[in-house]
């Protein structure tokens, strides 16, 4: 643990985002908000500060509650913030969605084969 951490680092710590990059440029392009103003990948985080997160899949809010530059295990990474009781109960919310509507294409990576055409087409008609 250190005591001084770049956002970047400790999003990608906290498992938030896959790489680094991808986490400088989702606070580059203002995807995650730091005590509620637009940071920079450099600006270097405290215990308390609140980071509202939006990684593509998941909008979080949390307060940090730890400070680390290395990725660990999920266990790990976990304990390095606190989620928002509001944030949870919308994540949960979000969650009971999808399990209500589940969207057609969904299952479908990539370009479909002729038989799912096929069969997309035949429940369109």
């Amino acid at each position: 643990m250190s005591d001084s951490v770049r956002i970047d680092k400790w999003l990608w710590a906290a498992r938030f985002f896959k790489t680094r990059s991808l986490a400088a440029d989702a606070v580059e392009s203002g995807k995650v908000r730091w005590n509620d103003e637009r940071a920079k990948p450099a600006r270097i985080l405290k215990i308390g500060d609140l980071l509202h997160i939006d990684n593509g899949a998941t909008v979080w809010e949390v307060e940090v509650r730890g400070l680390s530059d290395k990725r660990g295990s999920a266990a790990v990474a976990q304990t390095l913030y606190l989620e928002t009781p509001a944030s949870g109960a919308r994540r949960q919310a979000e969650a009971e969605q999808r399990k209500l509507f589940h969207e057609p294409t969904s299952h479908l990576k990539g370009r479909p084969t002729k038989r799912d055409r096929r069969l997309l087409d035949q429940s369109r008609s």
